[in-house]
């Protein structure tokens, strides 16, 4: 065994591996593929910061070291985890080493900050991904109005829709500009509802009590608590209250609590429950009251699920007090979990040690209730009862979960409709903005259809793709002289998800895993082999990341105009955490500070720079990570690659015009912008490279499969695929921890480089 693993095995014994989000959109853990976000503002950098120089500090061309390589021999004898292990250790093993340091420093916060800024420096220059996009930073037209839904970065607030306000006409740019001019000047949530109400009036807008967008896959479960996938969390936050939640101005109000302490010692949070507060089936109908039980039943059920969100209750989040040694057998009496029910209302946490960013969590779906007994009605059962483990039908549809948030879901016909009305027993009734919400159903075949169903108002508002963007620029608004374009077009904000280009360094599947005839690579035996080869090599990887021209990719969706608007260049947003007071680290030997107020992103940078690493990850005059390219540049990834050959021909792998290196990406087809990404791809690597690198694009003609080779995958080892952009992350909680961790051993993005998955007992 591996030192590394020796010193992680006893803590990460048994967990099972992190699931997906992403995300949470902005806080699940992890994001969604699809790319609808509710506009707001955005203030896009200066056009010189979109194009660095390709010349700008290449790697200098130095002859490398003796390589070996990983051991292939000893590796392919391994189990699954041991093989994560080992090829984990020879691709991560520095950034490893960094953020086992950063997690260390638990006292002071700013130092805590900057030592995860240093460990996404040595994670960046791993190679291993990519940051490639976010949401938002598009032309969008919209009758939302901007910021009435809650613009948090993590958790599930950003999908309540509640207390939005929507307008039955599009919203014009300057009336959206002078809204936002409004809720910059307002010191409450409250504040700005009230006044942006009073615009409205005074600019002739009527409100609408309807939310309307669109879906491309329902849910596949209604369990929020079994799940960590947006795609499936999106849809079920509004049907149930959280402890806290988010407003408009990121302010935490209370929800089902109405108040809690916090312990001298920061370890016991002590919430006291809202009386009154009804559960009731999709009917309506009243089937018990919300009691702090339901919040240990919400711990077991989790217990039951902890290859989901179990994560986020060990040190990879608030490190609930025993739950890991619940789950790892030394503890066995549930009792002893840090969550209890001291009265019917009145709910405990206790937590191993202090975690300042616990709060932040509790708008994610580990900390949903669960009703104990309509869950048992549904067949569900729980392991810690000492009964064998079954969820029954709980979660399989909308009719099998109890509510007890704004919405019922009274119409759910997958591939049709999906559409919610407002719960008659809501608690906070009096406050809802918003009584209904539909989606429709849209595969993305018409690439028109978002356009039309926005005019109309059948949604309420649609991104500008390319095709979109001719159409509003040459339509003119009836009863004006203006096109849709001019009148209505507002670049939005982006938000916290980042969306990458990940390596696979384990491929082990050539079609997808689940079907031999869907996904089949046309790569060679000997291909294999030699991609394998290829992409365990850093300087291969690097190259790879060099060579995508991520404008080009990225104007498929936002049109040449706004190209870099939402490129992404850092894992962590730049603009995410900063400084609360100086703070001096170790920058490679040289003790440096960072003053009071300095951005994540900048620290992250100065250590790229110390390493001679040439990435540009933040705009320290924007305060962005977003907004150019900073990998992007055909003379370094040309240099990477020539160092790659070097190193790789000492394992007897050529590269040359005879011999390139075959990289398998997936072509969603059934999706005109995403097909044309994937053309994007495959050009800009397949020109950087002049031949040396051959890029295959897979066909998955429906959603279904081409989720199937990547993004639904639990298991590392079923990937099919070289390179995918199909994926990303959204933090879970108000900390940096929340994106590092998932390239910690067994973190959930780990599997989207061929790493674990479902795991194998750790070794002790």
């Amino acid at each position: 065994m591996s030192k590394m693993k020796k010193i992680l095995a006893l803590v990460l014994a048994l967990m099972m591996l992190v699931s997906v989000l992403a995300g949470c959109n902005n806080a699940d853990d992890e994001k969604k593929p699809a790319d609808d976000n509710p506009p707001v503002d955005n203030n896009p950098p200066a056009d010189d910061e979109n194009n660095p120089p390709e010349d700008e500090n290449p790697p200098e061309d130095v002859t490398p070291e003796a390589y070996t390589g990983p051991d292939w021999e000893a590796i392919s004898a391994m189990s699954h985890d041991d093989a994560s292990w080992e090829l984990y250790e020879y691709v991560l093993g520095d950034y490893y080493e960094a953020y086992e340091a950063a997690k260390a420093e638990t006292e002071n916060l700013d130092l805590r900050m900057a030592l995860m800024a240093i460990a996404e420096a040595k994670l960046l220059e791993s190679g291993a991904f990519l940051p490639n996009t976010t949401n938002g930073g598009r032309y969008q037209m919209t009758r939302l109005v901007p910021r009435t839904v809650s613009p948090v970065l993590w958790g599930l607030d950003t999908y309540r829709y509640h207390r939005a306000l929507v307008t039955k006409e599009l919203i014009t740019a300057e009336d959206l500009a002078a809204l936002l001019e409004i809720y910059g000047q307002c010191a409450t949530a409250d504040e700005y509802l009230t006044k942006a109400k009073e615009f409205l009036a005074e600019h002739n807008y009527t409100l609408d009590n309807t939310y309307r967008s669109t879906f491309t896959q329902g849910p596949q479960t209604w369990d929020v608590i079994a799940t960590s996938q947006t795609e499936d969390s999106e849809y079920i936050a509004g049907t149930y209250d959280g402890l806290m939640e988010y407003d408009a101005k990121i302010g935490q109000q209370y929800g089902l609590a109405e108040s809690y302490e916090v312990s001298d010692d920061g370890t016991v949070y002590t919430f006291h429950i809202r009386k009154g507060v009804k559960w009731v089936d999709q009917q309506g109908r009243e089937i018990g009251e919300v009691t702090a039980d339901d919040w240990v039943a919400s711990m077991a059920h989790l217990i039951d699920n902890n290859d989901q969100l179990g994560y986020l209750m060990t040190d990879q989040g608030c490190n609930i007090k025993n739950y890991v040694k619940y789950i790892n057998g030394e503890v066995t009496d549930f009792a002893e979990v840090g969550v209890k029910a001291i009265d019917d209302y009145t709910l405990e946490y206790t937590l191993e040690a202090p975690f300042s960013p616990f709060l932040t969590m509790l708008g994610y779906g580990c900390f949903a209730p669960l009703n104990r007994d309509f869950y048992k009605s549904q067949g569900g059962t729980f392991s810690v009862d000492g009964d064998t483990y079954t969820s029954g039908n709980y979660g399989t549809s909308p009719e099998t979960i109890a509510y007890c948030g704004p919405f019922l879901v009274t119409n759910f016909t997958e591939g049709t409709v999906l559409h919610y009305e407002t719960n008659p027993t809501y608690w906070n009734k009096d406050a809802i903005t918003v009584t209904a919400i539909n989606y429709a159903f849209n595969d993305g075949s018409d690439t028109t259809r978002t356009w039309e169903d926005a005019k109309s108002g059948e949604m309420i508002g649609c991104s500008f793709t390319n095709e979109i963007l001719t159409m509003a620029k040459d339509e003119i608004v009836e009863g004006t002289d203006k096109s849709y374009f001019d009148t209505y077009a507002r670049v939005s904000n982006t938000d916290g998800t980042t969306f990458c280009g990940f390596y696979n360094l384990k491929r082990l599947h050539w079609t997808n895993y689940n079907n031999e005839s869907i996904g089949v690579s046309p790569q060679t035996e000997e291909d294999h082999t030699r991609t394998r080869d290829a992409l365990a090599n850093q300087h291969f990887r690097l190259a790879l990341s060099f060579g995508l021209d991520r404008g080009a990719y990225n104007a498929v969706r936002n049109g040449e105009e706004l190209k870099y608007n939402n490129v992404r260049n850092s894992y962590v947003p730049g603009n995410f955490q900063y400084l609360g007071s100086d703070v001096t680290v170790d920058i490679n030997g040289t003790p440096t500070t960072f003053t009071t107020g300095t951005a994540y992103g900048a620290i992250t940078q100065a250590q790229l720079d110390a390493d001679g690493v040439p990435i540009k990850v933040y705009d320290a005059a924007n305060d962005t990570s977003d907004g150019f390219d900073g990998w992007y540049n055909v003379d370094n990834a040309k240099a990477e690659l020539d160092l790659a050959i070097a190193e790789l021909a000492q394992i007897g792998v050529v590269i040359d015009a005879e011999h390139p290196i075959q990289i398998d990406y997936p072509m969603a087809s059934f999706s005109s912008p995403m097909a044309q990404e994937a053309q994007v791809y495959k050009q800009s690597i397949e020109a950087t490279f002049g031949g040396l690198v051959v890029v295959n694009l897979l066909d998955f003609q429906d959603v279904n499969s081409y989720y199937d080779c990547g993004y639904r995958l639990n298991d590392g080892q079923n990937n099919n695929y070289d390179v995918y952009l199909g994926s990303g992350w959204g933090p879970d909680y108000g900390d940096a921890q929340t994106y590092m961790d998932t390239m910690y051993p067994y973190g959930y993005m780990t599997k989207t480089l061929g790493l674990w998955g479902s795991p194998d007992t750790t070794e002790e």
